[in-house]
């Protein structure tokens, strides 16, 4: 999934930086703006024991599924609500359900009466996020989800696992230049290709996580780690409105929506977006924070400056920082736009905490 500020790209940089201060005894790796969890199931891949955060629903999701689900899915609840089809075979249960989902008919449903160009018509603005055939696919799954959830067919590991599943792949099919606050005039290739389910990856170990969908500056008292991974937004723009639609399916709430893109009337508005609050809700969060060691990802356009990260980190033990140069995120490349450059710099800030 395309993700502003995903760290993606920038994982080996990370556990590099990170092994080189800590080393490899400590292991609880907590990560509290964890947007798609990529930073989090890197190190759960390696062996850490992960507390995941977001405030986004539709993240939380996605961590409850990647960070939380670590044992397989048997889906024993359905194995009488879907047929066994003779002669199919399939690598998992995984797939089985997934394929089930994917052959669902369509419904006209929430996203199809406003995200998609039939369906919105009637709201007197037409919006097409989605084909209407994607769209109304898109519905059908999402209702059966949560019939099966509500009719307890499905544990909640496998009701996360579903919901994500969702999200990756309607993603895929989304007529967006990856984010959500626009879509484009013309139905791009990808989003005409049917929307069908592609299970989302379960990465197995045998350690227990937790995932969390908190404010994370109410959170930091509640959590005790070794590794404190903290990666905030960067400027003024605001994830639940780029996100909205992914957060409506998340969700799937009907909640009341405005203006040409759709958005949610209620937005969750970060005070890590505004430069008016950011310095001190991150003041607030490092001192409060529990922690031997603390990392924080920021990049040298952010609305906080080097010396005020330097500042406040400085307050609670050894400061050292890493860099590294990577490829901006740009969600288009109309020529027109004002882009600073193709290359932005990421800056690792490393604090090992003073015992008091």
């Amino acid at each position: 999934m395309n993700y502003i500020g995903s760290k993606y790209s920038l994982l080996d940089f990370l556990e590099t930086s990170v092994k080189q201060v800590v080393g490899t005894e400590d292991k609880v790796f907590c990560d509290l703006f964890a947007g798609t969890g990529a930073v989090g199931t890197h190190f759960k891949k390696q062996g850490y024991q992960i507390i995941a955060n977001d405030l986004q629903y539709y993240s939380y999701v996605l961590n409850r599924h990647y960070i939380g689900n670590h044992k397989p899915l048997p889906f024993e609840g359905l194995k009488d609500v879907i047929p066994k089809k003779n002669g199919k075979l399939f690598t998992s249960k995984m797939d089985t359900v997934c394929d089930y989902l994917s052959n669902l008919e369509g419904v006209e449903g929430f996203l199809y009466n406003n995200y998609a160009p039939t369906g919105s018509l009637q709201t007197g603005t037409q919006r097409q996020y989605f084909t209407d055939e994607n769209a109304k696919k898109c519905d059908a799954i999402r209702i059966q989800i949560e019939s099966w959830k509500q009719g307890g067919n499905i544990t909640d590991d496998e009701y996360f696992f579903l919901l994500t599943t969702l999200l990756e792949n309607i993603d895929a099919r989304a007529n967006t230049a990856s984010i959500y606050g626009a879509f484009l005039k013309e139905i791009k290739r990808t989003a005409l290709e049917p929307l069908r389910l592609k299970p989302a990856v379960l990465v197995e170990n045998d350690l227990e996580h937790t995932v969390f969908n908190s404010d994370v500056n109410e959170l930091i008292t509640q959590i005790q780690c070794d590794i404190l991974y903290l990666d905030p937004p960067y400027n003024h723009r605001q994830y639940s409105s780029n996100y909205h639609i992914l957060e409506t399916i998340a969700k799937y709430d009907n909640p009341a929506i405005h203006g040409k893109t759709g958005l949610r009337d209620e937005e969750l508005r970060s005070a890590y977006c505004l430069r008016s609050s950011a310095k001190q809700a991150f003041s607030d969060l490092i001192l409060k924070a529990n922690a031997k060691y603390i990392f924080v990802s920021y990049n040298n356009e952010g609305i906080m400056s080097l010396d005020d990260m330097r500042e406040i980190l400085e307050q609670r033990g050894d400061y050292c920082c890493f860099k590294k140069k990577y490829r901006r995120f740009q969600a288009d490349v109309e020529a027109n736009r004002n882009i600073k450059g193709n290359e932005t710099v990421e800056y690792l800030h490393c604090v090992k905490v003073k015992v008091e």
